[in-house]
């Protein structure tokens, strides 16, 4: 999209998805800001039960920052929004078929949302280190999608720092060395670096998805390409390093494709 024709959205509707992570916070400022004055700009969240146990507060900072509202959607069928229940009626946490938190949190929730509520744009949390994940979505998902951190050159990193130098404190998830702000426990990460993290910075979440997989027959973790229950990893085991920084939030339009980049 050219200059000129950003410049002629006026009139029109604009859902910023706010995932509790540093680069969609930065995404819905600059949305209010650029388009917010002619334009309805409704910022909107999808809140899981067991996401980072900071998450609320950063999302009441980012309200007070960007003075609005951030409306909370959840699936009609599913209010309590837990992961785990999903996980429990399905009997499935995550595998080749992706996760169905994601599929009935996330994505149903969002377009049931949308069926009530039409919106001419989305914008999502695509920084600049993401132009091609951007560019796949729009290939793949919608068309309609404003980049609005692409545009401005806006890295994660830099999202973190303008955040920072606002006097907002990001979630304490970050501080833990956790990937992101997402949930606590993710089951679509297998790497043993992430499990034994959680192992140590959340020992009861850990324990809780030691059980559950093992009850419902999900092997979480990979170790040296074998799938095994997450009661059998050794606390010694580690994969790869986690990349704190560059590994993508999951947001309302969390891919399955992304376990990849969320396990390295």
């Amino acid at each position: 999209m050219t200059l000129e024709q950003k410049k002629e959205i006026v009139g029109q509707k604009i859902a910023v998805w706010f995932s509790c992570g540093a680069a969609s916070a930065v995404a819905a400022r600059e949305t209010i800001r650029l388009y917010g004055a002619r334009n309805s700009v409704r910022v909107l969240n999808n809140p899981v039960m067991e996401e980072g146990w900071d998450n609320r507060r950063f999302l009441a900072d980012v309200e007070e920052w960007i003075g609005r509202k951030i409306e909370t959607v959840t699936h009609p069928k599913w209010p309590m929004a837990s992961a785990a229940a999903v996980w429990e009626k399905k009997r499935y946490m995550a595998g080749v078929r992706g996760a169905p938190c994601t599929a009935l949190l996330k994505k149903e929730a969002r377009q049931k949302w949308e069926a009530e509520n039409p919106c001419d744009w989305h914008v999502l949390g695509f920084h600049a280190g993401e132009s091609r994940r951007h560019r796949n979505f729009t290939i793949t998902e919608r068309a309609n999608v404003l980049p609005v951190l692409i545009d401005a050159g806006f890295t994660k990193e830099r999202c973190a720092q303008i955040l920072v130098d606002a006097g907002i404190r990001l979630p304490e998830a970050y501080a833990l060395g956790l990937p992101n702000a997402n949930c606590i426990g993710c089951v679509k990460a297998t790497s043993p670096t992430y499990w034994n993290l959680i192992r140590q910075v959340a020992p009861d979440v850990f324990h809780a998805r030691c059980e559950q997989s093992r009850r419902i027959g999900a092997r979480l973790v990979e170790v040296r390409k074998e799938r095994i229950f997450l009661d059998e990893l050794s606390p010694d085991v580690m994969g790869g390093p986690l990349k704190a920084i560059q590994m993508p939030e999951c947001g309302i339009f969390c891919e399955e494709r992304e376990t990849a980049e969320i396990t390295q």
